[in-house]
């Protein structure tokens, strides 16, 4: 009996998936648990694995943004027929294989309307090469173009040489990629026929790519005498926006057209919890909990927060709704963006509890374990810049919340006693709020808060 392979539901927020890239070709045979596509959503990228063994077949190309439950493959028994097939098509005539390829346009399929059936990567490479859909052969089910279509067509012009059958094996055998790892290589300058692949039947992944571009990556074979015409350099590139980073490139333009954001820095005071986390690291050692100087400034907010329940709250049609819960969001920064994974009920947690959490959900976020659940329902939003040198910045608010807080570098400080300059242990605070629902000086307030906190780090303990 065939066994549906289905865009997954990784969390309660989930709502759609996208086949980012098959793993196994259609027709290809799968082992239980053995991946056989690569699910992207707004947040995360994960493997999807086989529940069963046997034989996989595609219903939907690479590239298809779809709701969760849609069928997008079939794994089947050994001579197992797909269901709702459509009968095999009868085998060409001599006439018909005389005719080259590129002359064979099937017919593209059209919706109501007239739009043509396309795959959104395909529907977005094609605009931006400027093909029109209507003249692109389609292979896709019931007509629909792919993105590998798009990236295949040629424009008409005069017929090329027929190639032989020999020649034309040896070509596709020694490039074999998936669309992904065809576009990265465009970007990053790397000849695909030098890559070796890890994938199914030696297919490249966009995996063996990024590890052929890395600096230590030593060429596998010198460049023909003679060759193409240089690739595009890093000005030239254009990175696609899809994944984490449309996402990203999305809500912050949001979130800056739909709020009053303003930004406040406060200096803080960081001797005591300079010393107070140098003794919890040591205690905490045996316990593989190592706090952080954001997992100091997480605490305070929470506390802070409770004080200050204006700042914890978002807008909907009905006016402000001040959110009962605290959920503290902490800024991850990874190769492809930032993601916010969130800390939860973040005010009944001790502080030791806050570090091993933060350190569990950083660690998640960056190996790509975590669910879109782990990103849903924050109040409220650190994100720390401190490692990379940086003392004051302007976040931008992650929406629906009412404010972010940056946390800077610790570094030497002068403060005063009397007439006497004393070095002190300095960190500045940049907190962005939302006009609209708090005015400077309640903001000012709860920064304070924060503040008073840290410089007294023992009552973060109670």
């Amino acid at each position: 009996m065939a066994t549906e392979v289905v865009i997954l539901k990784l969390g309660m927020t989930m709502t759609e998936g996208t086949v980012a890239e098959w793993l196994v070709a259609d027709g290809g045979e799968v082992k239980l648990g053995e991946p056989i596509y690569r699910l992207e959503t707004e947040k995360i990228e994960m493997d999807v694995e086989a529940e069963t063994a046997g034989i996989v077949r595609h219903v939907v190309p690479e590239g298809s943004l779809l709701e969760c439950g849609v069928t997008v493959a079939y794994i089947l028994a050994p001579g197992e027929a797909m269901p709702g097939a459509a009968p095999k098509a009868a085998a060409p005539s001599p006439v018909a294989a005389a005719v080259p390829a590129a002359s064979l346009v099937l017919p593209v399929a059209v919706a109501e309307g007239g739009r043509i059936l396309a795959s959104p990567a395909a529907r977005r490479l094609a605009q931006e090469r400027g093909i029109d859909l209507a003249a692109i052969a389609p292979t896709g089910p019931e007509g629909r173009v792919t993105e590998s279509d798009v990236q295949n067509y040629q424009p008409a012009a005069a017929p090329a040489p027929v190639a032989s059958p020999a020649a034309s094996a040896a070509s596709s055998e020694s490039v074999i990629a998936s669309p992904l790892a065809k576009k990265l290589a465009e970007q990053l300058g790397v000849n695909l026929a030098a890559v070796p692949g890890s994938g199914p039947g030696g297919r490249i992944t966009k995996e063996d790519v990024e590890a052929a571009a890395a600096p230590s990556a030593a060429p596998s074979a010198a460049p023909p005498a003679t060759t193409a015409p240089a690739p595009a350099t890093a000005a030239d590139a254009i990175v696609p926006l899809r994944g984490i980073r449309k996402v990203i490139f999305q809500r912050m333009h949001q979130s800056l057209q739909s709020m009053a954001q303003l930004t406040l820095a406060m200096e803080v005071w960081m001797d005591e919890a300079v010393r107070l986390r140098t003794q919890m690291v040591e205690e905490w050692a045996p316990d593989g909990v190592k706090p952080s100087y954001t997992d100091l400034v997480i605490k305070a907010v929470a506390k802070a927060l409770r004080k200050h329940p204006m700042m914890n709250c978002q807008v909907v049609d009905e006016g402000i709704q001040v959110l009962g819960e605290i959920h503290v969001g902490m800024a991850v920064a990874l190769p492809d963006g930032l993601v916010v994974p969130i800390i939860r009920n973040a005010f009944d947690l001790s502080l030791k509890q806050i570090a091993a959490e933060s350190s569990r959900l950083a660690d998640g976020a960056r190996n790509g374990k975590l669910g879109p659940d782990d990103y849903a329902g924050g109040t409220f939003a650190v994100t720390a810049l401190g490692m990379f040198g940086v003392d004051m910045f302007t976040p931008i608010i992650n929406a629906p919340n009412a404010g972010i807080l940056g946390v800077g570098r610790i570094h030497d400080g002068i403060a005063w006693e009397g007439d006497r300059p004393v070095k002190r242990q300095q960190m500045t605070l940049s907190l962005t709020w939302d006009h609209r629902v708090v005015d400077g000086a309640p903001a000012a307030e709860f920064v304070q808060t924060v503040k008073a906190l840290l410089e007294s780090p023992y009552r973060l303990l109670v």
